[in-house]
């Protein structure tokens, strides 16, 4: 069910506030672009500058729009257990078809403290979970071995996959058994993650090229990774230019240049430098998006 190209959608702002309308527009623009999935409210949602009743409107209004077209995938982490429990049943109780929900931040558990907050995500509720491993950020990095007893249980589903090491695929294989969904959480290595065993990405670029890299994910799933080749040839330098600063940044700053949404960002972040912007606009080029 969980497969292909899995925008990890950004939430467009008009003055500060959510505009829904624009993400409303998005939803239907990623599906006829070929979108297998739509993965509101992580961090390239703004997770983490946006109140608790502004996540949960997304969320909605994001499943909502999907009506049932697309799985959507619902951000639902936080280094707080019985908040995260909040979301994964406020996801549920709205017709997500699973929650995304990150290694605890900050906290740096151990891996028998991020069993614990698993299983007690997964008891909560009975929605599919999806593993978010993102080292780099939550400063927590979840073992193969630990991953794999999360997996014994029926909704723990799948890994979205940022650590970098395409070791890890083959790692979790042995882990989590053939059937473990795995999906990459970078751009930049998400071909390589297929070949390993992946099945997909939730891919920060698909935000302004969803029918580029669904088509690369087609090409992957049927085995024919020479073409996907040349689809992520043709997408590595905005790959490279979006996530010269933070990714979301640059992605926003994309879209705004095909007009699809507004560059605004909230604090801390803001918007991109003059310099970056240049990198930005070559890629969009290079990948054909931009004249």
């Amino acid at each position: 069910m969980f497969k292909g190209s899995l925008p990890a959608l950004v939430t467009p702002f008009r003055n500060g506030e959510l505009d829904l309308e624009t993400l409303k527009k998005l939803v239907e623009w990623h599906i006829g672009e070929g979108s297998n999935g739509l993965v509101p409210v992580g961090t390239t949602g703004e997770s983490p500058t946006l109140t608790h009743g502004e996540h949960e409107i997304v969320v909605e209004e994001v499943v909502k729009a999907a009506a049932g077209r697309v799985p959507v995938i619902a951000g639902a982490g936080s280094n707080n257990t019985v908040e995260a429990m909040r979301l994964v049943r406020h996801a549920e109780e709205v017709g997500a078809d699973a929650a995304l929900v990150v290694t605890p931040y900050y906290n740096k558990p151990t891996q028998s403290g991020l069993l614990a907050h698993f299983t007690a995500l997964h008891d909560c509720a009975e929605l599919p979970i999806i593993i978010y491993n993102i080292p780099g950020r939550s400063v927590v990095d979840m073992s193969p071995e630990t991953m794999g007893e999360l997996a014994k249980l029926p909704r723990i589903v799948g890994v979205k996959d940022a650590t970098g090491d395409l070791a890890r695929v083959s790692d979790q294989r042995m882990t989590c058994g053939p059937d473990f969904v795995q999906l990459s959480g970078e751009d930049a290595t998400a071909h390589g993650f297929n070949a390993q065993g992946g099945v997909g990405c939730i891919s920060v670029t698909a935000n302004v090229a969803p029918k580029l890299l669904s088509e690369m994910q087609a090409a992957c799933l049927a085995g024919d990774y020479a073409t996907a080749l040349g689809i992520q040839d043709r997408l590595m330098p905005l790959h490279k230019a979006i996530f010269t600063e933070p990714g979301l940044v640059g992605v926003k700053y994309a879209m705004s240049q095909l007009r699809l949404c507004s560059d605004e960002v909230r604090l801390p972040l803001v918007g991109l430098s003059d310099a970056t912007r240049a990198l930005v606009d070559d890629g969009l080029r290079h990948a054909g998006l931009l004249n």
